[in-house]
């Protein structure tokens, strides 16, 4: 039993959400922040990442800052706050791709508890930095991304509201439709909640660190407030889109390209495919681009577990048989001759990055499927990183979950 709960939103007005909506502030270089800072009052990167705060140290003086500014922008109007409790339907549409989901405040005990399960390790550092920002903010504004059992009462629902007038209804300059409507009707809200009651497990797609920064607030802080529970959006597993995510390498670890072609084809059967881009078209079909020319490489039988769910993924193949042993690649996180790249840009971005000479190889994967991700949570093990890319990415600041206004230490 899953246990999800309506909440009042902090959120922009109608008329200017549009204009304080934003990509997370980590996908924009320097200069674009400070283009976005300087030419948008509104944008809700003055929040999160004030250009005062950049510098700040220590980090808590840039958190106070990052509240008082939010503050700041509730004073001024451009923020309000719901009277009511409520889910919120958010709708986007996406290269012709739609995906519609359920924005709602979901239970830290159902992650503790393993009802919300993870296929990612995380990083006790930034669960830390999480976790104090959370704290000294006292707000969420971007919601973990959570996949659950498609449901028809759900979607028979979602069809409904969809058929109204949006609250907010908006392109962003990536040409992306965003929509988002209300759902405070109680009718709605209670069938919400007794759809998720009969879903045993929610699967994270991405935010694992936010998942595990909310546990640890949880635990900081006693029991019995709004930080029992994180803002999710809740998609069906139908709805969402898993990309592949590819490799970059630096280097040919001092081989030329006929040497790395036959250590290749001790363990793998190797095709040549010419100079046009190559993209797998299926489970452990491996594309590399090297020396201006793809091959297509297969996993020879024996060479893997296939019964293993962490071991038959590509991306562990890729890096136990090729990147470790004869590239030299042993740990892609540290490595700064390893790059990533989203499957979003498609088989000419990872072929411009090698042309280019920013990297010497590239290697494209197969999609990791929503079943071999649930696979590895139930297994309680972790995937390689970057195994997935996932749409949809939603923009920051159109639905904020107020943790509470001031909050305290156990004492």
């Amino acid at each position: 039993m899953i246990t999800i709960k309506p909440f009042a939103a902090v959120r922009p007005t109608r008329d200017k959400a549009y204009l304080v909506a934003t990509r997370s502030y980590l996908t924009y270089t320097d200069e674009e922040l400070d283009d976005k800072l300087n030419n948008n009052p509104y944008t809700f990167l003055h929040v999160i990442n004030p250009k005062e705060g950049r510098k700040l140290f220590p980090v808590h003086k840039k958190y106070q800052l990052v509240k008082e500014v939010f503050e700041q922008f509730r004073q001024e109007g451009i923020f309000i706050k719901d009277n009511e409790d409520s889910f919120y339907l958010y709708r986007q549409v996406k290269e012709g791709n739609e995906y519609i989901g359920l924005i709602g405040a979901v239970s830290v005990k159902d992650y503790l508890e393993n009802r919300i399960k993870k296929h990612e390790k995380t990083i006790t550092p930034r669960e830390q930095m999480f976790t104090d920002y959370l704290q000294q903010t006292g707000f969420n504004a971007e919601p973990v991304l959570l996949t659950y059992r498609d449901d028809l009462r759900l979607d028979k629902l979602f069809a409904r509201i969809i058929a109204e007038r949006s609250e907010y209804e908006f392109t962003s300059t990536d040409k992306v439709l965003h929509q988002l409507w209300l759902i405070d009707q109680k009718e709605d809200i209670d069938l919400i909640t007794e759809v998720f009651k009969d879903q045993q497990v929610l699967y994270i797609a991405d935010g694992h660190h936010r998942c595990a920064s909310s546990a640890l607030l949880c635990d900081r802080i006693e029991k019995g407030g709004e930080h029992d529970y994180f803002m999710a959006f809740l998609i069906g597993e139908e709805q969402m889109k898993v990309y592949d995510f590819n490799r970059l390498i630096k280097g040919l670890n001092d081989k030329s390209v006929p040497d790395l072609i036959e250590e290749l084809q001790e363990g793998f059967l190797v095709e040549p495919m010419g100079d046009n881009p190559y993209r797998p078209e299926k489970l452990h079909e491996i594309s590399m681009y090297v020396g201006k020319n793809w091959y297509k490489l297969v996993p020879k039988t024996g060479t893997f577990d296939p019964r293993d769910p962490v071991e038959h993924l590509d991306a562990q193949i890729l890096s136990k048989k090729i990147l470790r042993p004869i590239l030299g690649i042993t740990n892609l996180k540290t490595d700064n001759r390893a790059g990533f790249l989203p499957g979003t840009e498609g088989l000419e971005g990872l072929k411009n990055k090698v042309d280019n000479g920013e990297y010497d190889i590239g290697f494209a994967l197969f999609p990791v499927s929503i079943e071999q991700i649930k696979q590895v949570a139930d297994a309680g093990k972790t995937m390689p990183p970057k195994s997935t890319y996932i749409e949809p990415k939603l923009r920051s600041g159109l639905t904020i979950y107020q943790i509470s206004e001031e909050t305290l230490l156990k004492q």
